[in-house]
């Protein structure tokens, strides 16, 4: 049995990349604010972890930035012309944040200076761990629909800094409640891994399947968009 996908329509691909525009425009913003209080309430509570977690977030702001500049354009043919080069800098900026994240934690592991206390770095944590699941998901979700890569490799840097958050979080309330200082670093790692992993997709381009307006075959490998079962867009 064969089908044909069309992909979205032409109306539904301007929602879609209107769509993406805003939720771009709203991870950079609240990235922006993010940074500022991360890394001011990082250095006076002289926090690796929160410092951290604020450059994650400059990080994060680059990588939202170059899919703002690709999905700028007005024509599709210059949108999907600019997203090898919009894929290698959200590339760059997970390996940034994974070197970043290893370095950190090894020198919060080996430091002997004890981290202050920080309240407000444990409600920065908290209040973005509840906003950014929705922001990753809304993006992921109108990615897949567009067929656009980059849309939802930039989802996944905004869904790492939800899992950062849980990091930042475990390890804040550790230290305050239980004066284990090791926390954050030792999960830190983790999250390190990850962003190697998630940089290698997005360099090579992985991770999501373009519409195509041609005859696929309907196999059990397939999903109803004709890809395989390995393909997160479908």
């Amino acid at each position: 049995m064969t089908t044909i996908s069309l992909g979205p329509s032409t109306s539904r691909r301007s929602a879609l990349t209107r769509r993406i525009r805003l939720l771009v425009a709203a991870t950079i913003a609240y990235n922006v604010i993010e940074a500022v209080v991360a890394i001011t309430a990082g250095t006076l509570a002289s926090s690796a972890a929160l410092i951290g977690f604020g450059l994650d977030s400059v990080i994060e702001v680059s990588s939202a930035a170059a899919v703002a500049w690709q999905f700028s354009a007005r024509d599709d043919a210059v949108r999907e012309a600019r997203e090898k080069t919009t894929l290698r800098i959200i590339a760059v900026s997970f390996f940034a944040l994974a070197l970043y994240v290893t370095i950190e934690s090894v020198r919060a592991l080996t430091d002997a200076d004890e981290t202050k206390h920080s309240v407000p770095g444990i409600v920065l944590a908290a209040l973005s761990l509840a906003v950014m699941p929705f922001l990753s998901a809304a993006q992921r979700k109108a990615g897949r629909e567009l067929g656009s890569a980059s849309a939802v490799a930039d989802s996944k840097q905004t869904l790492l800094c939800t899992y950062l958050s849980a990091v930042l979080l475990i390890g804040l309330l550790a230290n305050l409640l239980l004066g284990w200082s090791w926390a954050d670093p030792i999960a830190a790692f983790v999250i390190a891994a990850i962003a190697v992993k998630e940089g290698r997709n997005a360099w090579r381009g992985e991770g999501c399947c373009a519409p195509s307006a041609v005859h696929k075959e309907s196999t059990p490998e397939a999903g109803a968009c004709g890809c395989s079962s390995s393909c997160t867009c479908c």
